[in-house]
């Protein structure tokens, strides 16, 4: 039977216990969580008609090593940022800033991360990321939903033929091997502390 250790996200293991020191702690994490959002989102890999960046990677790794309310609470913030006008989105200010970027063609990704980062955080939460084969599984049903809410939103505004072919198509092999890369980490780390 598990412990309650190890029943906790990775990032639990840096965690005061209690009082200030835990919530300064935790603020820290979210802002630098939104700092490698950022960075991610501005690097892009061109495959195609489409830029691909790293953030869904990132999405998935902080998610898996904050927990589900670490790491809501970090996307969060960083659509609070992105809201206030911050460049912190990927097309941003190229494309336009604040909510008119976010109800543009990537708000329903956008909004997909959050549920990305509850669904892999409840995972890492009941110790699925001491498991590659358990993450992968929760990291792939977050995939499909991010995607299907990203599908859903560029489709109301282009078409749902054209929203497949650009929204989606581009993306699924990238996405999985992307998928497959956080899930293969997180584990690693934790068997590496097992042996430390």
């Amino acid at each position: 039977m598990a412990t309650a250790t190890t029943m906790r996200p990775l990032i639990s293991l840096a965690l005061p216990q209690e009082g200030a020191a835990r919530l300064a702690t935790q603020l820290f994490l979210a802002i630098a969580g939104t700092l490698l959002l950022t960075l991610s989102a501005k690097t892009k890999v061109v495959l195609g008609p489409v830029d691909i960046s790293m953030q869904t990677l990132a999405v998935l790794l902080i998610a898996a090593a904050f927990g589900m309310r670490l790491g809501v609470a970090t996307l969060l913030l960083y659509m609070a940022e992105g809201a206030m006008g911050f460049p912190v989105f990927q097309g941003t200010p190229e494309k336009a800033i604040g909510i008119a970027y976010m109800l543009g063609s990537t708000g329903g990704y956008l909004a997909g991360f959050v549920v990305m980062a509850a669904i892999v955080g409840w995972a890492a939460d009941r110790g699925w990321d001491r498991h590659p084969i358990k993450l992968f599984n929760a990291m792939l049903v977050a995939e499909v939903l991010m995607m299907a809410m990203g599908f859903a939103w560029l489709a109301l505004l282009i078409g749902p033929e054209k929203s497949w072919q650009f929204g989606v198509v581009p993306f699924i092999v990238g996405d999985l091997i992307k998928v497959a890369l956080a899930a293969s980490l997180v584990p690693a780390v934790w068997s590496l502390l097992k042996r430390s």
